[in-house]
């Protein structure tokens, strides 16, 4: 029987590439997130061909609790549970933090951290039910170290690792793992925003963005691959990954090494 995983976030960037490597594998996959109508349909009917599994949109805004809560009653209602639930959907402000605006900061916190809470408030008592159930938060080499100008970033991506921590303890003895992924700069749509945002506050060239302030710290001085993370993913939800829970994987190319 195929296995029901919902991705936020995951009509581009590293939800989708986190959404097509379980659709390859037969999954059904409930995709989520903005764009063009016809371009996500176009996304949608893709993964649907990739393996034979159904694949279904729901256009819920992670910064909307009610629109959260019918996300997850949409994946159990059609498939039946939710088997994996990956918290991925992602937003960026860069600013210094007295300059930082107000509605800027509540909007990060509730789509980086609230949504997670949300998502797996709901899609827990489906996994306790069935027995079993993965749990994977995309956090950041950010839920580790901080960087100037990314307040809110730093601080929802710290509060995912704990939420994560705590919500492993408290369903380790239900068959549920918890888990976080923490990716270091990949070149997502959302990163690409970031680069000219970046290049102003410090005063820098967009290129110097790239090679002095994403990858300076990253030892391999290459940005982390999409597919990269995807398959971290698919191992963190599979049988071998059972024992792994509460903690997180680290793929950011030797930053937090250092």
């Amino acid at each position: 029987m195929s296995r029901t995983v919902v991705v936020t976030g995951s009509t581009s960037g590293i939800g989708l590439g986190i959404a097509r490597a379980f659709a390859a594998e037969g999954a059904n996959v409930v995709i989520n997130g903005f764009g063009p109508t016809d371009a996500i349909e176009a996304t949608r009917r893709e993964l649907e061909a990739s393996a034979g599994g159904k694949v279904l949109y729901h256009a819920a805004d992670m910064a909307k609790p009610d629109e959260i809560t019918d996300l997850i009653a949409t994946a159990a209602r059609t498939f039946g549970t939710v088997d994996v639930l990956i918290n991925n959907a992602g937003i960026q402000h860069i600013a210094k933090i007295e300059e930082f605006p107000v509605e800027k900061w509540d909007l990060l916190i509730a789509v980086l951290l609230s949504s997670a809470f949300h998502t797996m408030r709901n899609a827990i008592p489906l996994m306790k039910e069935a027995g079993k159930g993965r749990i994977i938060n995309v956090a950041s080499a950010h839920a580790l170290i901080a960087s100037p100008y990314k307040s809110a970033y730093v601080a929802a991506k710290h509060g995912i690792l704990g939420l994560t921590k705590t919500a492993a303890l408290e369903l380790a003895e239900f068959g549920i793992t918890v888990n976080a992924i923490c990716p270091g700069y990949v070149l997502t749509p959302l990163v690409e925003k970031q680069i000219p945002d970046t290049a102003r506050e410090r005063g820098i060239s967009e290129e110097q963005v790239k090679s002095e302030v994403m990858l300076r710290l990253q030892a391999t001085k290459e940005f982390v691959s999409i597919d990269e993370v995807a398959q971290t993913a698919i191992f963190l939800a599979s049988d071998a990954a059972r024992s792994i829970t509460g903690t997180h994987i680290s793929i950011d190319g030797g930053w937090t090494a250092q």
